[in-house]
């Protein structure tokens, strides 16, 4: 099981949200590089970014410079999302050296082109189902929808994607605990590799997620940057 560190960008700061909101920003006063290092001098062995404006304006933000110096200088694998909504962008990154882009509101709002980049670059592309309940919020959580994240799962089944990021936007950067009754759905009403995301804040919620079988990984950010826990004791509870 794979824990992923969290660093969102927005403005080319490290930033978190609570419950996805660009109102209710926390700016935590690290370039997205230096933060990219800490992690990995405490023991990350992959990366999760999102461009937090790319992700609201749908394509090339004003981040695009520094989330390219961490891929740059950062040697460990990256999964990198937020506004990716074409060939030509999903080409870039992954020729930059991001080990798997993810791809949200496009799987959504055009399967067709997301099922063409699954069968592109197989196991490189995973899919984002950031949801409120069952249904999926898009645009940067800013747009509700009715697709639902188990028949969008389904409808993904053969298309050849790494997996599912399942975000729980509700608990997202409120540090209560993830959704796990969610989270064991998606996990055995899917066959695709799924990693938790939204609502870590304690350790206990490390171990909550580790008893998960087949569980791929888990996202953390806020409690990571609050330093309620480190990377390494959160690996060592995975590995318990």
């Amino acid at each position: 099981m794979i824990f992923f560190p969290a660093i969102d960008v927005k403005d080319g700061q490290c930033v978190r949200l609570l419950h996805g909101d660009m109102n209710l920003v926390t700016n935590y006063q690290q370039t997205p590089l230096v933060q990219a290092q800490i992690f990995v001098d405490n023991g990350a062995e992959y990366l999760h970014m999102v461009d937090l404006d790319g992700a609201v304006i749908g394509g090339d933000s004003s981040n695009g410079q520094a989330i390219a110096d961490v891929i740059k200088n950062i040697n460990i694998p990256i999964q990198l999302g937020g506004g990716i909504r074409n060939m030509q962008q999903v080409e870039y990154w992954l020729k930059l050296g991001v080990s798997r882009v993810i791809l949200g509101t496009v799987a959504v709002k055009d399967p067709d082109f997301a099922r063409a980049a699954c069968k592109k670059f197989p196991s490189q592309i995973i899919l984002a189902m950031d949801a409120r309940g069952e249904n999926i919020a898009l645009e940067g959580w800013l747009e509700d929808s009715d697709a639902n994240i188990f028949d969008l799962a389904s409808s993904f089944a053969d298309a050849g994607a790494a997996g599912i990021i399942y975000t729980d936007i509700n608990r997202d950067g409120a540090l209560q605990g993830p959704n796990l009754d969610l989270v064991e759905q998606m996990v055995v009403k899917t066959s695709l590799p799924i990693i938790a995301s939204g609502g870590i804040g304690r350790l206990s919620d490390v171990a909550s997620l580790a008893k998960i079988t087949k569980l791929e990984g888990m996202i953390c950010g806020r409690a990571l940057y609050d330093e309620r826990f480190t990377i390494q004791e959160a690996i060592q509870v995975i590995e318990s």
